[in-house]
């Protein structure tokens, strides 16, 4: 069970108050810039797949027995959504061989743009979080972060002036 709330809770991370959610997310961004430094945008997507394996496996674990499916210690979910947020700029820093924190105002916006989705839960989102397990916990934060870089992504090309 120790290592199901290191995994779960990224080492206490997920007991900060308030809002344990943002301090999962804010902890997610060193740890994505740290992996693509070393390894690029492939170490990144191995990052998230190997993620959210585990934080699936420690949610279940964390939450069995439990009537809450969902307790907000559990941040886990947070960095895979947010490291999904930062892909597009991971893609673009290591295709185009450029400074990832180059492109800060990206980092920023993916940042916000992933706490906006998993906060408000539209669409996709939502029914992931209403499915009551540790696969929804998990999803709902794969569909924000996804969410969240198509809105990178828009940005960017508005910034850019490619839209």
């Amino acid at each position: 069970m120790r290592l199901a709330w290191m995994i779960a809770t990224l080492l206490g991370v997920g007991h900060i108050r308030p809002a344990p959610g943002t301090w999962g997310s804010l902890v997610a961004l060193p740890y994505a810039w740290l992996l693509h430094m070393i390894g690029g945008f492939p170490l990144l997507l191995l990052g998230i797949v190997i993620a959210f394996a585990k934080g699936w496996w420690a949610t279940a674990r964390m939450t069995a027995g439990s009537d809450n499916h969902d307790p907000s210690e559990i941040v886990v979910d947070e960095l895979v959504g947010q490291w999904i947020a930062l892909l597009p700029l991971s893609y673009a820093a290591w295709s185009m061989q450029i400074s990832m924190l180059a492109m800060w105002p990206g980092w920023i916006a993916a940042f916000v743009l992933f706490r906006l989705f998993d906060i408000w839960k539209p669409l996709i989102v939502g029914w992931a979080d209403r499915r009551g397990d540790a696969l929804g916990v998990m999803l709902d934060d794969v569909f924000a972060g996804i969410f969240a870089a198509f809105g990178v992504l828009a940005l960017a090309a508005l910034y850019h002036g490619a839209m």
